[in-house]
C-alpha cells in the first residue's frame, strides 16, 4: 500500500466516522439469515432469538468506535440475555479491502474480547442490505414476534468509555420492549464508521 493510498484511505474513513443509521420501520419482520460463525457454527435467526426476542448489531474489527465500546457490548449482551433476549454480532465489511476485517481475524477479534455472542460474517452483505445496517456499530432490537422496535445506539458515551453509574441505552430500551411490546420513543441513532461494501 502507498503512502498516498494510505492516506486517501485514512482520510475516507475519517469522512465516513459520522455515518449514522436512518429511521427505522417499527414492526417489520427481522430477515432470515444462514451465516456462519467464528465457532464454526452456521446460524440462523431460529438459533439466535430468545424467548422475549433478538438484538442484532453489526460490526467489524477495525473500526475504533466499535473498538471503544467491546468491553460494554460483552456487559449489555451478557444483561440482555439474562432478561431472555438473543444477540448476535454480524461483520459484513468488505474483507479484500479491509483484510483486518477477515473471518480470520474476526476469530481472534472475538477471542481478544471475550464475546459471550455469536459473531457472524456476512461475505456477500446481502444480510447487511436486508436489514438497512449503514455503519458500525449498528444496533436492531427485536421482540418476542422478531418486530423490529429499536433502531438506536448502545450509549451517549460514544468512543469513550461509559461510566459505572451511566445507564445502557440498549439495555433501557429492551427492558422498555418487554414491559410495554414496544420501543421507546425518542430514540437516538448509533453513529461510527460505515459499512464498506464491495465495489459494484
Amino acid at each position: 500500500m502507498t503512502g498516498m493510498t494510505y492516506h486517501y484511505r485514512k482520510t475516507q474513513e475519517r469522512m465516513m466516522a459520522t455515518t449514522s443509521t436512518t429511521p427505522a420501520m417499527f414492526g417489520q419482520k427481522a430477515p432470515d439469515f444462514a451465516l456462519p460463525a467464528t465457532d464454526g457454527t452456521i446460524y440462523g435467526i431460529g438459533d439466535l432469538r430468545g424467548v422475549r426476542g433478538l438484538v442484532v448489531v453489526f460490526i467489524c474489527n477495525h473500526c475504533p468506535y466499535v473498538i471503544g465500546i467491546t468491553k460494554r457490548l460483552v456487559q449489555d449482551a451478557a444483561t440482555l440475555q439474562e432478561m431472555g433476549f438473543g444477540f448476535v454480532a454480524i461483520s459484513a465489511n468488505d474483507a479484500e479491502a479491509y483484510p483486518e476485517d477477515s473471518f480470520e481475524n474476526m476469530k481472534l477479534f472475538a477471542e481478544r474480547h471475550r464475546f459471550n455472542f455469536p459473531y457472524l460474517y456476512d461475505a456477500d452483505q446481502s444480510v447487511a442490505r436486508a436489514y438497512g445496517a449503514v455503519c458500525t456499530p449498528d444496533f436492531f432490537g427485536y421482540d418476542a414476534h422478531l418486530g423490529l422496535q429499536y433502531q438506536g445506539r448502545i450509549d451517549e458515551f460514544g468512543r469513550n468509555p461509559r461510566p459505572d453509574a451511566a445507564a445502557s441505552e440498549l439495555v433501557d430500551a429492551m427492558r422498555h420492549v418487554t414491559r410495554t411490546g414496544q420501543g421507546p420513543k425518542g430514540q437516538m441513532p448509533s453513529m461510527g464508521c460505515s459499512i464498506k461494501w464491495r465495489a459494484t
